[in-house]
């Protein structure tokens, strides 16, 4: 099967480096893709010096616009299952298997790495725990579906949902929104135990002062989404 490894990176100097030879002695035979998404320091020049497979985005799209360019790739180049892996050295590719073995041998669409199943690795601060569990239960009320992880990026897609996020994903904080958009639109969606480290450098997207604003947002769009199922239900019916 033809697997690509997507790697969203703005300004991950620090670590992309070190993310993609990992990558490729864990995993020599995965191809992987980086989407450099306007960074402003030595990201690019790395990824050149490096001879790493890389789009250098004209614009900065945000994660979301980066990881949907990476699922247009995926399309575009006929993958079979698309991996979504962070460069800034949280997510250990050594995981990856297990994140293709529900797609391969039980047919599953999106299977999402959890840090949380056996709670190993490390865990995030008590803020953004707190905050996963509320999408937790919001997710589970609006979907029924049980994810203890909802914003781990880390995580794997089959070829049919590899085509929608291709043409559908949402920007900004997309991560959670797409557990609820692959359910809703009938694919599988599962969960397996994997372990997770400290980002090696740079900062993250979402700091404290952002963290309000997104738990809102999120919560939002994800009950948008969830009356939209509805009524497109009922436009079906009648």
């Amino acid at each position: 099967m033809k697997i690509l490894v997507i790697i969203p990176a703005y300004n991950e100097e620090d670590s992309i480096e070190e993310v993609v030879n990992k990558l490729k002695i864990t995993q020599s035979e995965v191809d992987y893709i980086i989407i450099n998404d306007c960074s402003t320091d030595n990201t690019v020049k790395i990824c050149k010096n490096n001879s790493f497979n890389y789009i250098n985005l004209p614009v900065n799209l945000g994660i979301g616009g980066g990881v949907q360019t990476g699922y247009r790739y995926a399309v575009e180049n006929d993958y079979d299952i698309a991996i979504q892996m962070d460069g800034d050295g949280q997510h250990d590719p050594e995981g990856i298997d297990r994140l293709i073995k529900p797609i391969i041998e039980d047919g599953f669409d999106l299977v999402i790495g959890s840090r949380f199943i056996t709670n190993d690795g490390f865990q995030s601060s008590v803020m953004r725990r707190t905050g996963i569990r509320f999408l937790k239960w919001l997710i589970k009320i609006c979907c029924g579906v049980k994810i203890n992880d909802t914003t781990s990026g880390f995580r794997a897609s089959s070829k049919e949902l590899t085509k929608h996020f291709s043409l559908e994903y949402a920007q900004d904080y997309p991560e959670p929104e797409a557990i609820i958009a692959a359910v809703l639109n009938g694919y599988r969606v599962c969960e397996v135990p994997v372990i997770m480290h400290e980002r090696q450098g740079g900062e993250s997207s979402i700091n404290a002062f952002k963290s309000i604003y997104y738990m809102a947002k999120v919560s939002l769009a994800i009950f948008i989404y969830r009356i939209g199922s509805f009524k497109n239900v009922r436009e079906r019916k009648l």
